[in-house]
C-alpha cells in the first residue's frame, strides 16, 4: 500500500498517453496550476456530468493559471468518443496500467452490493505552479465540485 499524498508532498510525475493524439507529463505544466481529476468510467451519469461541468468551467480555470486533465484507466479509444459524444473540451488521460492511479493513490477496494473489487476513487488534486499538491477532494460528490475547485484555483 503506497502512502497517501497530502498537501505540500510534490506531485508524483506521470508521462501517459491522452486524447488528441498526445502523451501528457506533469513537466508540461509547469508555471501553471494543474488540475487532475481521476474518475471511475467514461460515459457512466456522475463521470460525465464532472467532465461536463469541467469543460464548461475550462475558462475560469484558464484565467486562474490553471489546466485540467481527466485520467481514468479507460483507453484513448473510449476517450475519444466520451469526448466526441459530449463536446468535452478537456484533455482525458489513460491510465490502462494503473501507473498514475496508483502513484495518487486513488486505485481502491470498492464494495457495492457486498462485493469487493478495485476501482477509481472519484478524487481530484489541485497542482501548484511548482508541483506541489496544494488541494485534495477524495470520494467527490460531483454537485459543486467544479466551483468548490475552481475557487481554489483561483485563492
Amino acid at each position: 500500500m503506497t502512502k497517501s499524498l497530502e498537501i505540500g508532498d510534490k506531485a508524483p510525475d506521470f508521462s501517459l498517453p491522452a486524447s488528441g493524439d498526445q502523451t501528457l507529463s506533469l513537466s508540461d505544466f509547469k508555471g501553471r496550476k494543474l488540475v487532475v481529476f481521476f474518475y471511475p468510467k467514461d460515459n457512466t451519469p456522475g463521470c460525465t456530468t464532472q467532465s461536463i461541468a469541467f469543460t464548461a468551467a475550462a475558462k475560469d480555470f484558464d484565467k486562474a493559471n490553471t489546466a485540467i486533465v481527466g485520467v481514468s484507466a479507460d483507453s484513448l479509444k473510449k476517450h475519444e468518443n466520451f469526448i466526441a459524444k459530449h463536446q468535452l473540451g478537456i484533455p482525458l488521460i489513460s491510465d490502462e496500467d494503473h501507473i498514475m492511479l496508483n502513484a495518487f493513490g486513488v486505485w481502491v477496494e470498492k464494495s457495492m452490493y457486498g462485493k469487493k473489487f478495485m476501482g477509481i476513487e472519484r478524487s481530484t488534486y489541485l497542482i501548484s505552479e511548482d508541483g506541489k499538491i496544494s488541494a485534495i477532494w477524495r470520494k467527490v460528490k460531483v454537485k459543486g465540485h467544479v466551483e468548490a475547485v475552481l475557487e481554489a484555483a483561483q485563492g
